[in-house]
């Protein structure tokens, strides 16, 4: 891989739109690091309807990625709303068709890292992080956290914590990104693209 493409695979899923904001500010802090892109991506729902198929490209927010964009990226961020203080369905079935990643160590030795929004401040954000790190760590992924030298992460009052970004969007009527949250995502953007080009 050489300088001129090299990027971090921001991968994603989202349901209202705050975990895609969430992609977004980390590609930005990505994008400050000399030599390195962020490449947004997102996975598609799964359904029930086995009929159903789903257009190539979606109507909206980032494309879809492929094993490809996987198996190519210099590092790795994973975002989820939460469910049930895990990841949600259609980002745990992506990772789960990774198989013969694992098996070719495709991405061992890559930093990698997770984020994630939920409804309530104290409704699973770091055990979310903490489950998605799991496939992370069976690829040979390198993780990658929040130190707290970011001083957003020593004055938020909504989300953010030490094992990756975090929002609290609300239970009711969807909250934007504070600041804080803004300069975490970002700060781990920054950290992730510069461990990536440490160990390439």
């Amino acid at each position: 891989m050489s300088s001129e493409n090299a990027y971090v695979l921001v991968l994603y899923y989202s349901r209202s739109g705050q975990t895609a904001e969430m992609a977004s500010q980390i590609g930005r802090g990505v994008a400050r690091v000399s030599g390195m892109e962020a490449r947004i991506r997102a996975v598609p729902p799964v359904s029930p309807e086995t009929e159903s198929t789903l257009p190539p490209v979606p109507d909206h927010g980032a494309p879809y990625a492929s094993k490809d964009d996987l198996a190519q990226c210099a590092g790795l961020a994973i975002g989820s709303p939460t469910r049930f203080g895990n990841m949600a369905a259609p980002l745990k079935h992506f990772l789960d068709g990774t198989g013969d990643l694992w098996l070719s160590g495709a991405l061992a030795g890559k930093p990698a890292g997770a984020f994630t929004s939920t409804g309530s401040l104290h409704g699973g954000q770091e055990t979310t992080l903490l489950t998605m790190m799991m496939p992370l760590l069976h690829h040979g992924m390198v993780l990658c956290g929040v130190p707290y030298s970011e001083q957003a992460l020593n004055e938020t009052m909504s989300g953010g914590t030490p094992y990756g970004p975090s929002h609290w969007a609300g239970t009711g009527e969807q909250q934007p990104l504070t600041d804080h949250e803004k300069a975490i995502c970002q700060s781990f953007g920054e950290r992730l693209g510069e461990l990536a080009q440490k160990l390439r």
